[in-house]
């Protein structure tokens, strides 16, 4: 393993209400000039693959603003970007390729892509 050349923070802070139910979510990260920005979200997946025990634990937050029509185009994007992320570790352009299939199906059925364009 490389050594540890600069430690970079992401930090999501979680408002919740009084049932415990997410209402508001924000995050920040180091710009590339070193400046913090606070930026808002209606949602958030977050997956950490545990080294070790080779589980995946997971954290899906969003608030109560997040239209459902919103939710569609996360999930398509958060889908189109897995497939891509799954091609660009392992290179299996077969399962990377029916992987886009079914985000197409699902941006289709969601009617965020009409007549092949989104």
């Amino acid at each position: 393993m490389k050594p540890v050349k600069k430690v970079s923070d992401i930090k999501v802070s979680v408002g919740l209400d009084e049932d415990h139910i997410p209402v508001e979510l924000k995050w920040q990260a180091e710009n590339p000039d070193g400046g913090r920005q606070v930026n808002e979200a209606k949602g958030m997946l977050l997956s950490l693959f545990h080294s070790e025990t080779k589980d995946t634990f997971k954290i899906d937050l969003w608030t109560q603003e997040l239209e459902v029509h919103e939710m569609d185009r996360f999930m398509y994007q958060t889908l189109r970007g897995l497939a891509d992320t799954y091609f660009k570790a392992t290179k299996n352009s077969d399962l990377a390729n029916d992987m886009q299939k079914f985000v197409q199906y699902f941006g289709e059925k969601t009617k965020l892509i009409i007549d092949g364009q989104t």
